[in-house]
Order: C-alpha cells, then sequence, then structure tokens
C-alpha cells in the first residue's frame, strides 16, 4: 500500500490510501491456533488483498500515524498505523479521531448526559470534556490499528 502525505498535525500524520495497485497475499487455509498447536495443513488455498479486507468505504477511508502515548492502554502505541473510516458513524466507547479548537487527536468517545467526553487510554492523561466554545468535529472513526508486535 503506498502512501502519500496530506497533512501533518501534532497528534497525527494523515495519508490517502493508493488504490491504483492490487497486491493479493496467500492466505492459509486454516487458522493459526493462539492456544495449543495444532496439526496446521501446510496449504495455502486463498487469496488476500488487505485493501479489499480493511477498506469497506474507500472514498472515505484515510491512514494516520500516531505520535504520543495517549492510547497506550487500548493497544495504539506511538508510531502505529490507523485506517480512519469517515463514512463510520460514531457511537460512544468507539475510537475516533476528533478535531478539537485546531489539533487532531484520537481518543475513546464518551456520550453523556453532560456532553461528549474524549477519553484518554493512558492514566497520565486527562479527559476532555467538549463546551460549547470548542471548535469541535468528530473527523473519522478508527476502523484498524496496524503496528509491529515489538
Amino acid at each position: 500500500m503506498l502512501l502519500s502525505r496530506i497533512h501533518s498535525g501534532p497528534i497525527l500524520d494523515f495519508y490517502i490510501p493508493d488504490f491504483s495497485t492490487q497486491l493479493e497475499l496467500p492466505l492459509a487455509g486454516t487458522a493459526v491456533s493462539a492456544g495449543f498447536p495444532s496439526p496446521a495443513e501446510e496449504y495455502i488455498e486463498i487469496a488476500l488483498d488487505l485493501n479489499k479486507e480493511l477498506i469497506k468505504h474507500p472514498a472515505a477511508t484515510f491512514y494516520a500515524r500516531v505520535k504520543g502515548s495517549s492510547m497506550i492502554d487500548a493497544g495504539i502505541a506511538d508510531g502505529d498505523l490507523l485506517i480512519i473510516d469517515k463514512a463510520l458513524e460514531p457511537k460512544d466507547g468507539d475510537i475516533a479521531v476528533c478535531f478539537i479548537d485546531g489539533e487532531f487527536t484520537l481518543k475513546r468517545l464518551a456520550l453523556k448526559e453532560d456532553g461528549i467526553y474524549l477519553m484518554p487510554a493512558n492514566a497520565e492523561f486527562k479527559p476532555i470534556r467538549i463546551t460549547e466554545e470548542n471548535d469541535f468535529l468528530v473527523w473519522g472513526m478508527l476502523a484498524f490499528i496496524i503496528h509491529k508486535p515489538r
């Protein structure tokens, strides 16, 4: 997947997916056990294109690279690549890319009776309460996280 840089902000770098190429990678015909090893068949039965698998709304999907550690306890680390879908509707508890007062941030949405809160997943950061004074927009919803296991 080729990435074209379109915006650099203090929290996220955004990229446009490149759908001009197709890369079908082999997919093992059996599931990989995360428990006890199974007598796995060594057959590759089908191909998988990650663009087709991970991107449901191509015209509304962007990539972003994470800067910072406010979502580390949600499994999102500095340098991770995010797939953001602007066509998805925000719901309570979802992780969203939000634009607040001129900056982008990635937080979990908490929709409460007294308003909207942007909740970090790191005890070192405080929740952000959205008020009428804020310039605020839910820019897109987190669809997938891509990160290295080490």
